[in-house]
Formats: structure tokens, C-alpha cells, sequence
């Protein structure tokens, strides 16, 4: 499942595209002409608080943070605006072509409390949700949508704000019944005597109790562990043949990548991805190739999660669109982000 961006480029979206050109020059010269009012207003300001009355040295420097903080805002707002508005344009397209729907703003539900409560996502203070794609992959209900999570560390001057997890939430209707909550959850995260003992034999979350699930696949249990509360139901889960196809889609993500959550007729998925879907930008010369990065990593995130489904007779799905394109394109998907805080291969989640 990929979108032809060609076909796409070469028709209505080209057209629109070419449209907002105008928009596109209104919100730079918006921009600095912004800039020059910022500067006729702020520089003085600035002098006469730095060379007028005196003060304390620190709230100086607080409100000259302050001030240019918010100058800087104001001038980038109607470049924000125009590429928000072309990104909105694009991923949309991206979505009418493979017959589902995009959103910008994103409301997170039920399942993001399910990822929180079985640990598909670590604690934070902050978070900010966005690009919503929803729909139906090959029958099967699904919502996936960008999550940025960060947690506040230090004190005082060195407070800051550091990501934790960035990435996709992913929710999606089951391709068999089920009534149990299996958990699938990275190898050694639950252990007793408060994390210095080996592993658990049961875990709790938030009042619901999983036990541990043997498995019969040692590189298996070398990255996940499954916790259930119904072993049989469990084990018919995550059976052999799922755990190999499981262990190669890890490799394919690099490490701490994909964790997902069992319940209620449907799988939730965390899988860190680094900021996708930025298909907006104030150049227009670089709108095809932000398009096609879009579509390839929707396809490789669509991918995975129709992998790791399985169809009515307890299968994983083994069509085009959970073949070895899934490792291509989600070694393409991890290329580059750990610049981002938030790219594969993440630790201590």
C-alpha cells in the first residue's frame, strides 16, 4: 500500500499546488515584514532595559528571553500557518489516493490510555498529538497518528524538557477473535524486587494482572516477553511461525521499535518513528520529494501494522502489503532520526 505520488503530482495536487504560490509569497513577506516591526519595536525596548533603570542582572536577562521568544513566534506564525496548510493539502491527497482519511489535529482516545496503562509508552509531563490517518487497511479498522512525549528533568536554570517517546500510536481492528489482553512488551521491563531481581512472574497495570507467558523461541525471548490474562489464548496469539515473522519486523525497526497491547477485538501499537508525515514547506521546490517521503513512511507504518495482524484462520497476513517491503521501507523510515530524540533504537522505554 504506497500512494503514486507521480500520478498524483501530475494531476489535482500538482494544480493545487501550484495554486498556493501566492500564499506561499503572502507568508514570507508577512514574515519580514514582521521581522522589521519586531526590530523597530524590540531594540529599544531591549536598550532601556539593559542600560536604563537598574535591575537585577537575572530578571533582565528572563524578560529579554521572554521578549524575543515571543517576537520570534510572532514573526514565524504566517510561515507556520502556509506550511501547515500545504502539508494538510498533500497528506491528504496521500490518503484520498489509498482510499483512507488524514487529519491534522488529533483528539487521542481510548487506545492512548491502553498504550499508557500496559507501558506501550513511558511516563512524561508533556504531549502533543498530531497527523491522524484512519480508515480501513484490507478490511480491518484502523487509527494511527503521530505522538510527541516529553518529560521534564533538572531543576531551577536547568530545567528542560526531554523527549521520551516520538513516534506512531497505531490502533487496529484484529483479523481473528480474541478475548483475552496479551500484552507484548520489550524483554526484561518487568522484574522483581522493585527492577533488581530477575523476572517477574506476573505484573500489574493499573489493578490488572498479566502473568508471564513461556515462550519455546529463545531469540524470541531475547526482545519481548508476552504477558496475558489467558495463557491458552495467549500462546494461540503468538504462536511460532508469528514469532519468527515478529523477530524479523524487530530487526527491521532496530531495536527498541515496536511494543503493542491485545485487547477488546483489536492490537494497539507503539512504534518509534522520529517526526513523520512533514510534507509542508515554504519552498515549493521540494514538494514532491516531502510527498513521496510522506507516502513511504504511511506505507511502511501501514505495513507493520497489517504484519503483525493475522487473518481469520490465525495467519499473519502474508500478501503484498506485509511482504519484505515492510524491512526496506522501515529501514528507510528509521534513516536519520535520532537527531530527533525519538528515532529507533531507543533505550530504557
Amino acid at each position: 500500500m504506497r500512494a503514486d505520488v507521480n500520478k498524483l503530482m501530475g494531476g489535482e495536487l500538482g494544480s493545487w499546488l501550484d495554486a498556493q504560490q501566492g500564499m506561499r509569497t503572502e507568508a514570507k513577506e508577512k514574515a519580514s515584514s514582521r521581522g522589521v516591526t519586531s526590530a523597530f519595536i524590540l531594540l529599544p525596548l531591549l536598550a532601556l532595559l539593559w542600560f536604563g533603570p537598574s535591575w537585577d542582572g537575572m530578571l533582565k536577562f528572563i524578560l529579554s528571553i521572554f521578549m524575543g521568544i515571543g517576537a520570534g513566534s510572532w514573526i514565524y506564525a504566517p510561515i507556520q500557518q502556509a506550511k501547515k496548510e500545504i502539508k494538510i493539502g498533500i497528506n491528504s491527497a496521500i490518503a484520498g489516493e489509498l482510499g483512507v482519511h488524514y487529519d491534522h489535529d488529533v483528539e487521542p482516545g481510548d487506545e492512548f490510555e491502553a498504550a499508557k496503562q500496559y507501558g506501550l509508552v513511558p511516563h512524561y509531563n508533556r504531549d502533543g498529538f498530531e497527523d491522524q490517518w484512519f480508515g480501513a487497511l484490507e478490511g480491518h479498522d484502523f487509527r494511527l497518528y503521530e505522538a510527541h512525549l516529553e518529560r521534564q528533568k533538572g531543576s531551577g536554570k536547568n530545567r528542560r524538557w526531554v523527549t521520551v517517546f516520538r513516534g506512531a500510536i497505531i490502533q487496529m481492528q484484529f483479523g481473528r477473535k480474541f478475548h483475552s489482553t496479551t500484552l507484548l512488551q520489550r524483554a526484561g521491563k518487568h522484574k522483581k524486587w522493585f527492577g533488581l531481581g530477575g523476572r517477574a512472574d506476573h505484573a500489574n497495570f493499573d489493578g490488572h494482572r498479566l502473568d508471564y507467558v513461556d515462550q519455546v523461541h529463545p531469540a524470541f525471548e531475547d526482545v519481548f516477553e508476552v504477558w496475558s490474562d489467558d495463557q491458552v489464548e495467549a500462546r494461540t496469539l503468538v504462536d511460532p511461525t508469528y514469532v519468527e515473522h515478529l523477530i524479523g519486523i524487530e530487526r527491521a525497526f532496530s531495536g527498541d521499535a515496536v511494543r503493542a497491547v491485545f485487547r477488546k477485538g483489536e492490537m494497539i501499537i507503539a512504534v518509534e518513528s522520529g517526526n513523520l508525515f512533514e510534507s509542508g514547506s515554504i519552498d515549493a521546490s521540494g514538494d514532491r520529494e516531502r510527498a513521496e517521503e510522506t507516502a513511504k513512511q504511511f506505507a511502511s507504518l501501514a505495513q507493520l501494522a497489517m504484519a503483525i495482524n493475522k487473518t481469520e484462520r490465525g495467519h499473519e497476513n502474508t500478501g503484498p502489503s506485509s511482504s519484505g517491503v515492510v524491512v526496506d521501507d522501515a529501514r528507510n523510515l528509521g534513516a536519520g532520526t535520532s537527531a530527533l530524540g525519538g528515532g529507533f533504537g531507543r533505550k530504557g522505554l
